[in-house]
């Protein structure tokens, strides 16, 4: 099992705004409906919250400290550990982290990710949640797509770029 991370990450280092994204890039949506379709998203209640209900051919895993939270339509756990157990119990092959901030950076501290699908947007947005400083040296790129910006419109350039990690990651027990 490969556990992986998805993001959109402005050149600033912002991934959202007041509970959405700053930015609509089609291309990038359909990207991550792809890539996710049939697997566990593995999210932190702000989130799921921002999502506000559970997409379409995927199981959504909400990790909050909250003991009475619940989340019609997902399941909810208390760490990201049991939601990456929870995925492998199920069957789940490549369960994706998706955010936001806190799940990430705990799954790159922590090393428990093994794959990251990263949009980079080349441009800065104004927003009020960033991705977290992460060691870039520890990954390699094994795929990159380039989009330039549209000549007419607002659409930013940015690249579709998947790396893996260079060194081994730690893995969650499987009890």
């Amino acid at each position: 099992m490969r556990v992986s991370l998805i993001a959109a990450v402005a050149d600033n280092g912002v991934i959202g705004r007041e509970g959405g994204l700053p930015w609509h890039l089609p291309a990038d949506l359909g990207r991550f409906k792809r890539l996710t379709t049939g697997h566990h998203l593995i999210v932190g209640r702000a989130t799921w919250e921002s999502v506000g209900r559970p997409l379409p051919g995927r199981t959504f895993v909400v990790v909050t400290s909250r003991p009475d939270y619940a989340a019609p339509g997902a399941t909810v756990v208390r760490s990201l550990a049991e939601a990456i157990r929870l995925a492998r119990a199920a069957g789940d092959d490549e369960p994706f982290v998706a955010g936001g901030a806190g799940i990430y950076r705990e799954a790159l501290e922590r090393g428990l990710v093994d794959r990251l699908y990263l949009t980079r947007i080349h441009r800065a947005y104004a927003g009020d949640t960033r991705f977290p400083a992460w060691d870039e040296s520890a990954w390699r790129v094994v795929e990159e797509e380039r989009h330039v910006a549209e000549a007419q419109g607002d659409r930013p350039a940015f690249d579709f770029v998947v790396l893996e990690r260079r060194r081994p990651p730690r893995r969650v027990p499987a009890r």
